[in-house]
């Protein structure tokens, strides 16, 4: 699972998405780290558009589902198990409406224990493009106030049998190496992005694989 990334500035995730500045200013103008909780920026189809355009968001990392009472959630939902999101009550209808989006990152860190110590590793692609990391987001509207609330999770897989991303995350020593359910982040490719946010839930399903290790570099 992943608690902290970077983001690009707007208008670098404008240029390399090749999206449209007819609403400028939809996010902060600024690379910064973002936490669980904290505002980020995720592209989805866009809601408005009978078309098809991908418009930019603000959100917050941390999926409100619609059940929620308040925003501030008891538990976390800024990861979503990709094995879960036919079950999961936070993400079961999010996933089967096709709210899927796509969350840009410039980097992702990871907690490596091999030295027995927590050691963050970051790590971004080796093509020196920024992550298309797969993800779902959803609307809500806070009861009494009305306001609607932009909020978005960052999906993730089993990391068992990655060569690289096996090897982060705190070892379990009553399971097996093989049986630990490591987790990775998932990676959308550029010419996937739009099949990812307009796809059916089989075609989406089919896109949901951990980046190959030849696109992957660590920054330790």
């Amino acid at each position: 699972m992943c608690n902290r990334y970077k983001t690009p500035t707007e208008i670098e995730i404008e240029r390399h998405f090749r999206i449209g500045r007819e609403s400028p200013g939809w996010w902060r103008d600024e690379r910064t780290e973002v936490f669980p909780r904290a505002p980020g920026p995720f592209l989805r189809r866009a809601v408005d558009d009978p078309g098809y355009s991908i418009e930019g968001v603000a959100g917050q990392w941390g999926l409100i589902p619609w059940f929620a009472k308040e925003r501030a959630l008891k538990y976390s939902t800024n990861n979503a198990r990709s094995e879960e999101l036919t079950s999961k009550a936070s993400f079961k209808d999010p996933w089967k409406r096709g709210q899927r989006c796509i969350i840009p990152a410039w980097t992702f860190d990871e907690p490596n224990w091999e030295t027995g110590k927590n050691v963050w590793w970051k790590f971004r692609r080796a093509d020196g493009a920024p992550w298309a990391l797969a993800g779902l987001w959803n609307r809500w509207k806070e009861p009494g106030m009305g306001e609607l609330v932009e909020s978005y999770t960052m999906l993730t897989i089993n990391a068992d049998s990655h060569p690289l991303m096996s090897r982060m995350h705190k070892p379990d020593p009553k399971l097996p190496p093989d049986q630990q359910d490591k987790r990775s982040v998932i990676s959308i490719e550029r010419h996937e992005v739009d099949l990812w946010l307009t796809g059916t839930v089989n075609q989406a399903q089919q896109l949901l694989k951990m980046p190959p290790l030849s696109a992957i570099l660590a920054l330790r």
